[in-house]
């Protein structure tokens, strides 16, 4: 998978928000096809492990990793108000997937799941 570092960076707003966004994307056994699709969507995209990678646009920074069973996990930071844009850009991308948004203490707010 190439990295790009051509999308835009977190907007500074979000660098201290704690974690607030969880998901599982289903069917995928790698997650550099998930992050490949990300970039192509306009996001910049780095290694964050062997078989891992971060990836960020202004209102996201979220970090792919494989996990058992053909998924990849997605954790980090979104703006709470993009939720919908992420989930329909995962949609664009024909992605099976579970998105998880908490507030500061961890609590569910929004779940969604296509």
């Amino acid at each position: 998978m190439d990295i790009s570092d051509e999308g835009e960076s977190l907007d500074p707003q979000w660098l201290d928000v704690n974690n607030n966004f969880c998901g599982v994307v289903q069917g995928c056994r790698d997650a550099a096809p998930v992050a490949a699709a990300f970039v192509r969507a306009g996001w910049s995209s780095c290694s964050a492990s062997w078989h891992g990678y971060e990836v960020e646009t202004s209102w996201g920074q979220i970090e792919l990793d494989p996990i058992e069973e053909r998924k990849v996990l997605l954790n980090g930071v979104i703006d709470p108000q993009r939720l919908d844009d992420l989930a329909g850009l995962l949609s664009r991308f024909g992605l099976r997937f579970t998105l998880e948004l908490c507030d500061d203490a961890g609590a569910l707010l929004r779940e969604i799941r296509a």
